[in-house]
């Protein structure tokens, strides 16, 4: 494997995991709605394989996706694990009945949760736990998080979380949780459209701290532009693969995980690392936050 195949190569501050910049996310790998089985299992347990055998070696997920299909997938399609595999998922939800998205942020459901990972992984310990914060809808709302992250750190410290992270969180939150704990990643909303983070990621980068781009495609209402359908066109690509490169482009420490149900939809996602954007073509680029309402939150 070479150091730029799937998009270079990240560690993780103060530990071992190194990963490369292009990673999985597998929360489509259940059903619509993130709720039950897929209508594809073995489909689902075939785009995993394939991500791993072509080199991917961080997924992103959580126990709160189906909810707990998506890991019982994961488990069946990887158990035993890939040493160099790096699974980082999530705490701070649950889905009632209903199929709504609902906080779950005590720390006996924090404890909960952290057990309920390790049962549908086939884990003894947790590599990455974020704790996602449940803002308003997608977007982050301030407050203190320092119950959370205490309660994940005092999980960290008997062994069944080894690092932490947070999702959703903002700057505050973040300065407040490093307080703590020691923080090896942020994982929060953003994309070409939506550049709220900016500052956040410099900071970060600076720290040597990871940040992930969830929705990183504009998630359930995807990335449009004309900008970018033109850059796309001119580089023989996808407009979501452009989207994707830009990120790699954009800061060393911004680590992806596009998430798909397919196979070939995977293929793609991993070949953004052969696409060169030149420093006109990322100027064009940059230029697509401005024609976007979204950007100015």
């Amino acid at each position: 494997m070479t150091e730029t195949k799937l998009g270079g190569r990240f560690t993780f501050p103060g530990t071992s995991l190194t990963v490369q910049r292009i990673g999985y996310g597998a929360m489509q790998l259940a059903g619509p709605g993130v709720w039950g089985p897929p209508k594809d299992p073995e489909g689902a347990v075939a785009v995993l394989r394939e991500a791993v055998a072509a080199g991917v070696n961080h997924i992103d997920t959580s126990d709160y996706y189906g909810p707990h299909i998506t890991n019982q997938i994961i488990k069946k399609a990887l158990h035993p694990y890939p040493a160099e595999l790096v699974i980082v998922t999530k705490l701070g939800g649950r889905r009632p009945a209903d199929k709504s998205w609902q906080p779950a942020i005590s720390p006996e459901e924090l404890t909960a949760g952290v057990h309920d990972n390790l049962r549908n992984l086939g884990l003894e310990a947790l590599e990455i736990v974020n704790y996602r914060v449940m803002g308003l809808g997608l977007g982050t709302c301030e407050g203190s998080i320092a119950e959370q992250v205490t309660a994940l750190a005092d999980l960290q410290h008997k062994g069944l979380i080894r690092h932490i992270g947070l999702s959703n969180a903002t700057s505050a939150q973040v300065a407040e949780a490093q307080q703590i704990a020691k923080i090896v990643c942020v994982q929060n909303n953003y994309n070409l459209a939506y550049r709220h983070d900016d500052a956040l990621i410099d900071d970060l980068n600076r720290q040597g701290i990871a940040y992930v781009p969830f929705f990183p495609l504009g998630g359930f209402s995807p990335l449009q532009s004309a900008t970018l359908n033109e850059v796309a066109g001119r580089l023989g690509a996808t407009p979501m693969q452009v989207a994707l490169a830009w990120l790699l482009h954009r800061s060393p420490n911004i680590l992806l995980i596009p998430g798909t149900s397919s196979v070939a939809h995977l293929r793609e996602n991993m070949a953004v690392d052969q696409l060169t954007l030149s420093t006109e073509t990322l100027a064009e680029l940059d230029g697509i936050a401005a024609e976007t309402p979204a950007a100015a939150h």
